[in-house]
């Protein structure tokens, strides 16, 4: 009997310690560290309205500030050629030691275009410069 009872302790002490982790609750974003240096953007025009943002940053939070970093790009990019709105097609974001890295995709247009995930380019351009994120 006491094989048995020491062998499921030994099979159950590593779930129990895994369970333990999870009562810890995650920081919330606002009480995350945020000391952002905007490091620059650059622009390729792919095909006629679809145009590519690399952006690059250090301090981020996450994710989401890289992509607010591109979304910047895209709405102040609208507005400097004439168009007043964006679509998102897609953004990719890696960290790369202490350098946040992003590839967004937005398509331009100078009507709402069709989508979820569209921004009027100059609501979001007066947006990042309320927050201090610069735009090109």
């Amino acid at each position: 009997m006491r094989s048995s009872a020491a062998h499921i302790a030994r099979v159950l002490a590593p779930v129990l310690a895994v369970a333990g982790c999870a009562g810890k609750a995650p920081v919330a974003r606002a009480e995350m560290p945020f000391d952002p240096s905007y490091l620059g953007i650059e622009t390729s025009l792919l095909d006629g309205d679809l145009v590519q943002f690399h952006v690059e940053m250090t301090g981020a939070r996450d994710k989401a500030d890289v992509a607010e970093y591109g979304e910047c790009a895209a709405a102040q990019y609208a507005l400097i050629r004439g168009f007043g709105f964006a679509r998102h097609v897609r953004t990719k974001v890696d960290e790369v030691g202490s350098r946040w890295i992003g590839d967004a995709v937005y398509v331009i247009s100078d009507a709402l275009p069709q989508g979820l995930r569209t921004i009027d380019a100059e609501v979001v351009t007066a947006a990042c410069e309320e927050n201090g994120i610069p735009t090109i």
